[in-house]
């Protein structure tokens, strides 16, 4: 059982700063004077009770995106899982088609719901900053206030981060007290700056702690965090400071800079020196793959930043697992099972490129199932046995309607699990140091030099051949490592490969690497304009 951390410990105590719309009033659930009248209390009532936001207890929740959400929208527009119409099942009015095929519509549900959800915790943060900044006035000498601070908005950086990525053109809100008329939109490259700005200035004020052990800093914002998303904007620089994403072409290496320990770096340097950074503070690989998704994987070596998870404590939903899981399998676990999502004949190809990989067995559950008795699943009369190869978008009607396709393996079943498998004990991984090690072999062979050391030391861990360093062998090893973990559509866009026809899906257009603004929102706002290419 984890222990309690302290949001945990003391979150009834919280002042309610939530807020669904930018132009409303924070609704105080008990009187100022008491609510931040300590060190404790201001930072439960500032900064402690935004983590509760980073999972998920319902759809489009969380950044792992807890059904119909992140999570979703960065995988199965991907290249490497989908959601396949299995008669009755998965359909949903076109839904998981459309967003398989990149038809979606910009009143798509997980499109409005993502957003929704990133803007209601940036309204939250903001309304934290806003307090900090007067408790600030009040106490200028104050000396845990700007520490506070700086987390906060390492929060809401990071919640930039992720709209920018899936969006591009989103409006910066800095102050809970704008009003819904006077908020404006800014470019991608702005957004960008932004992101980059404010990581930046909190760096130096957050610990140094790893956040996904047990402790003070469980869970939370801490350094090597930061320097992961900073890794993150430099790597994708020149996809995320190009206002004209619709070439599908970036803007060359080095028409932005950062500064690093005082000194400008261009994207490949600078990428390089924050994968540098997190290395300097103790990261390192894990000898077993599978402990970073154990049902005790808090004590991974590896993972930087994980939504803690538990059954009592951390009710954050873990549906991606129960939601690929045939019925009669999870049955065996005694937890539920919704039958969809399965990887694509892409993903289970790279998997098998020269040979197959070690990691495809510890990825996807293949060919027969078994119990946790070590028998043979039944799935009626029959043994259940998982079709790989006889995946497609929609199996309706065929002989594999329900088995077709290798399912989700990567998280270790979790027997005391509740709510039917979802409230699992294992830690959502977000950020773990592989992709470090992976992102700085990128960054080294984009700027002309060797990075076999990197990508070897993963390849190495699992005991798979050697490979040279090239973008080619980069970009495998990525869906070899990192299958499932919500990084897919990133990748393939960054590598120009995003809308390359793939089985049961045609070409698609280059500005549908970023999604619509959702319409309604569009509606409440007429300051704001769609992305380019969407009509409806």
């Amino acid at each position: 059982m984890k222990n309690k951390i302290l949001y945990s410990l003391l979150l009834s105590f919280a002042f309610v700063l939530f807020s669904c719309n930018l132009d409303e009033n924070p609704a105080d659930q008990m009187p100022e004077n008491e609510a931040f009248k300590s060190p404790v209390l201001i930072y439960l009532n500032t900064v402690a009770s935004l983590y509760t936001e980073i999972g998920g207890d319902g759809g489009s929740q969380g950044l792992a995106g807890t059904d119909r959400g992140i999570y979703d929208l960065n995988t199965f527009t991907a290249d490497e899982a989908l959601l396949p119409t299995r008669g009755g099942d998965w359909f949903d009015g076109g839904l998981w088609q459309d967003i398989f095929t990149h038809n979606w519509k910009t009143d798509n549900s997980l499109v409005k719901g993502s957003w929704d959800y990133l803007y209601r915790v940036i309204g939250k943060t903001n309304q934290s900053i806003d307090k900090l900044n007067a408790l600030v006035e009040e106490d200028p000498e104050n000396s845990f206030l700007p520490v506070y601070l700086a987390e906060v908005k390492a929060i809401r950086a990071m919640y930039y981060y992720y709209l920018m990525d899936l969006y591009a053109r989103v409006p910066i809100v800095e102050t809970a007290s704008v009003q819904i008329a006077d908020v404006r939109q800014s470019s991608r490259s702005e957004v960008f700056a932004f992101i980059k700005k404010e990581l930046e200035a909190s760096i130096p004020l957050l610990s140094t702690a790893n956040s996904s052990k047990q402790g003070e800093f469980y869970g939370r914002m801490t350094r090597p965090v930061a320097y992961y998303l900073m890794a993150k904007l430099a790597l994708n620089a020149q996809v995320y400071a190009d206002d004209d994403w619709t070439d599908n072409n970036g803007i060359p290496n080095g028409t932005t800079t950062f500064n690093v320990g005082g000194a400008n770096k261009t994207p490949w340097e600078a990428t390089v020196a924050y994968c540098d950074s997190i290395t300097e503070l103790g990261y390192t690989l894990e000898s077993d793959f599978s402990k970073n998704f154990s049902i005790t994987n808090e004590s991974s070596k590896e993972n930087i930043f994980v939504i803690p998870m538990d059954p009592v404590l951390y009710k954050a939903r873990n549906m991606n697992l129960v939601r690929s899981r045939h019925y009669a399998h999870a049955k065996a676990y005694s937890q539920d099972g919704w039958n969809g999502a399965s990887a694509t004949k892409e993903a289970l190809a790279v998997f098998r490129k020269e040979a197959v990989d070690p990691r495809m067995e510890k990825t996807y559950f293949l060919g027969k199932a078994y119990g946790p008795d070590g028998n043979p699943v039944m799935d009626g009369d029959k043994e259940l046995e998982y079709k790989p190869d006889a995946i497609a978008l929609d199996v309706s009607g065929s002989t594999n309607e329900k088995t077709a396709g290798a399912r989700l393996a990567k998280y270790e079943f979790d027997p005391t699990a509740q709510a039917g498998g979802q409230l699992v004990h294992n830690d959502w991984v977000l950020f773990r140091y592989a992709d470090v090690l992976l992102m700085k072999s990128e960054a080294l062979v984009r700027a002309g030099q060797n990075g076999d050391a990197e990508l070897q030391q993963v390849r190495g861990r699992v005991d798979a051949p050697a490979r040279t360093a090239t973008l080619q062998n980069i970009l495998d090893e990525r869906l070899l490592e990192l299958a499932w973990e919500g990084h897919r559509r990133q990748d393939l866009i960054r590598f120009g490969k995003f809308h390359q026809p793939i089985s049961d899906r045609p070409v698609s257009a280059p500005y549908r690497s970023v999604f619509p603004i959702p319409v309604d929102v569009l509606s409440l706002n007429t300051n704001l304009t769609q992305n380019p290419g969407y009509t409806n």
